[in-house]
């Protein structure tokens, strides 16, 4: 190939990418080489106004170069379910590809591992190699991981935390290999030890995918058979990350109700950009004053933070009653 083809081609390819949606160009891009990468990057910033013609002669270098390939069966199904997720989410694409693939959708056993309560997952890495168990325990929900890793030896803890802080890229074997020890161990297990499914965090996950008719009829007979289980419930249901979904005029509405302390202790312990969704709703000298009280503050223990959180989350539970604030769409597909 001559320079000045592969020149023209790459005039084509930056064409093309100025044509797609940001994230479908970036996607494409993530796939480049540094040298393809900067070829192309130069090629797009040097277009200016791009003309029909040239728009024209990009899609048929595309269509001429493309015409004679066929596109590759291997895992037709994964690039389904991957558009399909893209489009309406995990949940949604799930349930569709069950019905299109219904054999594709047996869980893995990573897919499993992360349904299993923290007792039943302990003993399927007992005397695993901290390697092994930090990679796990990164495929957790940092809860549960948390719980698991309290749990394990004291002398094991900080060489698994320290190889879950330093693990850097992974290989796919790695990944397959950790596959393996689960399919053996959990076979071993299922003769001896049932696998625990359950508790309020999935009851919570089913509640919180039903319409508001059925969460209301089914919380209160809960709380009538078992109280604390029905508040365990509903802590999972409704938690301080959900308030992040709140529009200017809801989180307006929450924030006249809770009082400056309990604010200020409650965004120390989150990240600056999660604090913008609650200091975009008031004024700017006063979003200044609460970063500026924030930064004054001094260390607060972790149990003081999520206190403060529940407390924030118990008043927008309560103005989400009476309708005062409404999350999500204001639909039947949220609390």
């Amino acid at each position: 190939m001559t320079g000045s083809v592969a020149a023209s081609q790459a005039g084509n390819a930056a064409v093309m990418l100025m044509l797609l949606e940001d994230e479908q160009a970036a996607g494409i891009l993530s796939q480049l080489s540094p040298d393809e990468l900067q070829v192309l990057g130069e090629k797009m910033c040097a277009l200016g106004d791009i003309q029909p013609d040239a728009i024209n002669t990009a899609i048929a270098g595309f269509v001429e170069r493309t015409s004679n390939l066929g596109f590759a069966t291997h895992d037709r199904v994964g690039q389904v379910e991957a558009l399909m997720t893209r489009a309406v989410g995990d949940l949604k694409a799930k349930h569709v590809m069950r019905n299109i693939a219904p054999d594709r959708q047996r869980p893995s056993p990573l897919e499993l591992a992360r349904w299993l309560a923290p007792q039943t997952l302990l003993p399927l890495i007992e005397g695993e190699h901290p390697q092994t168990i930090a990679l796990l325990l990164l495929q957790l929900d940092p809860d549960t991981a948390a719980q698991v890793l309290h749990a394990l030896p004291k002398k094991d803890q900080p060489e698994i935390v320290h190889r879950i802080a330093t693990v850097g890229p992974v290989h796919p074997d790695s990944i397959a290999l950790l596959e393996e020890m689960l399919t053996r161990r959990i076979d071993e297990s299922r003769a001896s030890t049932p696998l625990a499914f359950g508790g309020p965090r999935n009851a919570a996950d089913i509640m919180n995918g039903t319409d508001k008719t059925t969460q209301k009829w089914v919380m209160p007979q809960i709380s009538k058979r078992n109280k604390p289980l029905a508040k365990a419930i509903e802590n999972e249901m409704f938690k301080f990350e959900h308030l992040y979904e709140l529009d200017q005029q809801g989180m307006g509405a929450l924030l006249r109700e809770v009082e400056s302390e309990t604010l200020i202790d409650a965004l120390k312990g989150i990240a600056e950009n999660e604090r913008d969704v609650f200091l975009s709703a008031m004024s700017s000298r006063a979003a200044d004053g609460v970063r500026d009280e924030i930064a004054a503050r001094g260390r607060l223990k972790l149990e003081e933070v999520l206190a403060a959180q529940q407390r924030i989350v118990a008043v927008a539970r309560s103005l989400a009653a009476d309708g005062t604030i409404v999350f999500g769409a204001g639909d039947d597909e949220y609390v």
